[in-house]
């Protein structure tokens, strides 16, 4: 059976539609302009400049082809001038402050980017004359994390121990107050305004050079030929392959644009079998390069993270009929061969990438 992520009816649903995007200067929101670009969408970013020179929105530039705004989500007045002036068909909300261990050194600053920053893109939205669908992207850590052998599901309750994670859970309930007070199903034909969010799990690609993520400390220490530090070898995560989350939005914004009752929370994560520890992605990265070694870095006094954390995706299973394309070795296989490519070609690379996952 043919994927429902696929050129066709993807370009049937974004070919010549507005799209803002914030954070489009990050790793996903750069994956998300180039592949928007390929559909034939008008994209407007909305973003900080990337901290990182190396990175993929600066490896791709100028190919994804959006119009730049380089402002902080904070800004409510000028982001609210950016999306009145643009109109947009669809907004999917990226920009954040996205690391868990820098939430310990900045933890009021993260609410606020990650909180404050989300209620301004939904006040801002109301500016919108016409119809357009919204999701807001958060985490699989916005869920009480019971450190047990359990898939957590939409319905689940949310927590989070470190302030990032509960950055996110916050940002749930704010996506909640907004549809129920100013964009509820019930009234829709006077407001034309279609909300979700989406939580996706731990991602892994090409063009990630964030400092505290795993794949760039791969990366680094293989290309130096040194041996791989690790801090939590044994921790559970629900890696997957950066393009399958990003079809799942593509996917639920475009059904949500013409069916509210895809209105709410969506899990997109790898299928059981693929929730790797942090070990095993090693492993399979230095399989994958054909040399390497790794050693265990853990630090007894080293911040809080979560050691489990599984995700139940049966709900985008059904009702959006998603489903992953690539496992975690071809997840992890695509990664390591966007790092081998040559300076220059990132961009070609990527956009070969998102075809090619398209055709699957």
């Amino acid at each position: 059976m043919e994927s429902v992520v696929n050129k066709a009816a993807l370009t049937a649903a974004y070919s010549g539609k507005n799209v803002f995007i914030t954070g489009h200067t990050g790793f996903k929101g750069t994956w998300l302009s180039l592949w928007l670009k390929e559909l034939g969408a008008h994209i407007k970013g909305y973003a900080l400049a990337p901290e990182d020179e190396q990175c993929i929105f600066n490896a791709t530039r100028p190919y994804a082809a959006a119009t730049s705004v380089i402002a902080d989500i904070r800004n409510r007045d000028r982001l609210a001038g950016e999306i009145a002036d643009f109109q947009p068909d669809f907004i999917f909300h990226l920009a954040a402050q996205p690391l868990v261990r820098r939430s310990y050194e900045i933890p009021a600053e993260t609410f606020e980017v990650n909180v404050a920053g989300t209620a301004n893109l939904l006040e801002a939205v109301q500016k919108v004359k016409g119809a357009c669908t919204v999701l807001i992207i958060t985490t699989d850590k916005v869920y009480e994390n019971k450190e047990q052998d359990i898939l957590y599901t939409e319905a689940d309750v949310l927590g989070g121990y470190d302030p990032y994670s509960a950055s996110k859970a916050c940002t749930e309930l704010v996506v909640n107050a907004f549809r129920n007070s100013f964009f509820n199903t019930a009234t829709h034909s006077r407001h034309q305004k279609a909300l979700a969010s989406v939580r996706a799990g731990n991602v892994i690609g090409g063009g990630d050079f964030s400092k505290d993520r795993i794949i760039p400390d791969i990366v680094t220490a293989l290309k130096k030929q040194e041996a791989i530090l690790i801090r939590n070898p044994a921790s559970v995560r629900p890696w997957q392959h950066v393009l399958e989350p990003l079809g799942g939005y593509l996917l639920l914004a475009s059904k949500l644009h013409n069916d509210l009752a895809y209105s709410g929370a969506y899990n997109f994560g790898p299928e059981p079998a693929d929730h790797l520890t942090v070990k095993e992605l090693a492993e399979q990265a230095i399989t994958t390069w054909g040399a390497g070694s790794w050693e265990d870095g853990s630090d007894p006094q080293a911040v809080h993270e979560a050691h489990l954390l599984q995700l139940n995706i049966s709900k985008a299973k059904q009702q959006l009929d998603w489903q992953p394309k690539l496992n975690a070795a071809e997840a992890i296989e695509w990664t390591i061969d966007w790092y081998r490519q040559p300076a220059g070609a990132a961009a070609s690379f990527t956009l070969n990438q998102i075809n090619r996952y398209m055709a699957l």
